[in-house]
């Protein structure tokens, strides 16, 4: 799947390690995932040999590992970047024989054993594309037809789509479209054909303030970036994006962080700061009317109150990192300098 991305999205070249978890496997299953990580050592030992990179930038998993062992190996320096509040067993391995730790958010260091200041680690941001900090908010809105004055909420779970919000957002139509209008990115996973169903069965007035896309192609009118602008006010999951998406375009926000991995973390760092509200996953329509559930009246709380969200986009908007990518080239090309110097 790797493969196909790269291909499709740049002209980079890839290569492919033989690679395992470790983590919660039997006996058996266990040695066989070691001696697939000792040819994964052999295999990055030949490839270092051959591209001979003066410094190896890796973003975790468990692929990370051979590679930044024969690296360690070839002394070629290593930075390794946790862009997640949360790091996983293979980023806390990692961490430690990386020359250089790179966090999205400084309350990610204390969880790697590090802190600011730390000659090993840095702070840089989340790269971002350059356009959410620079789109016209009205170009944004003419796109999808939203007239200057209607509030816009903006629905999302990522490319896949998040199939409980998108049960709870199908629930609660009736309730917010009334206040918004709503530009609902439902992913393509399934879930337009029941959505469209739920729509149509809505008052015709109703109906046209529903907007709804399985999935917005970047460098169209209707992108995602367009979107964001879009909006003021969204329904997200908090993955690590999140961190940096909603403050380059200060856009207030509920959370529904995904509840099989670190997300609430996630959403904690927005939250604390004062840049989102956030639902747990279970409780989003409650036990009883929907319209009167957390999830229902997060919204309506963001929808109706002015100053509060004015407020929260200040929050936000204070937590962006428009010079992130830079950061991480900048401490890149300073280990491979230190290594060919």
């Amino acid at each position: 799947m790797e493969e196909r991305i790269v291909a499709r999205e740049s002209a980079l070249p890839f290569r492919a390690l033989p690679a395992a978890a470790i983590r919660g496997r039997g006996p058996v299953q266990m040695v066989r995932s070691l001696l697939i990580l000792l040819r994964g050592v052999a295999a990055a030992m030949q490839l270092l040999g051959r591209e001979r990179p003066d410094a190896i930038l890796g973003t975790g998993g468990y692929v990370c590992v051979p590679l930044f062992v024969a690296a360690k190996l070839r002394r070629i320096p290593t930075m390794i970047y946790l862009p997640d509040v949360v790091p996983g067993l293979a980023v806390r391995l990692l961490s430690r024989i990386a020359d250089l730790t790179a966090v999205n958010v400084s309350d990610a260091l204390p969880r790697l054993g590090l802190h600011e200041g730390h000659r090993r680690a840095i702070v840089t941001g989340y790269p971002v594309r350059p356009e959410l900090f620079t789109i016209d908010r009205a170009a944004a809105r003419a796109a999808f037809g939203i007239a200057p004055d209607q509030m816009v909420l903006l629905v999302y779970g990522g490319s896949r789509g998040a199939r409980n919000v998108n049960r709870a957002i199908a629930a609660l139509l009736p309730t917010l479209l009334p206040l918004c209008t709503i530009i609902h990115v439902c992913g393509r996973e399934g879930d337009q054909a029941w959505l469209e169903e739920a729509a149509a069965r809505l008052d015709p007035a109703l109906r046209a303030r529903y907007l709804l896309f399985p999935y917005l192609e970047s460098g169209s009118a209707q992108s995602m970036a367009a979107a964001l602008a879009a909006a003021d006010v969204t329904v997200c999951r908090s993955g690590a994006s999140t961190l940096a998406e909603l403050p380059a375009v200060g856009l207030p926000a509920v959370l529904v962080p995904y509840p099989y991995v670190h997300q609430d973390e996630n959403a904690d760092y927005l939250v604390q700061r004062g840049a989102a509200l956030k639902v747990a996953d279970q409780a989003m329509l409650g036990d009883g009317d929907p319209a009167e559930g957390p999830l229902a009246q997060a919204v309506r709380r963001l929808l109706t109150d002015g100053g509060m969200r004015k407020q929260m986009a200040a929050r936000s908007r204070a937590l962006a990192r428009p010079d992130a990518a830079h950061a991480l080239a900048m401490a890149l090309i300073g280990l491979a300098q230190r290594s060919s110097a």
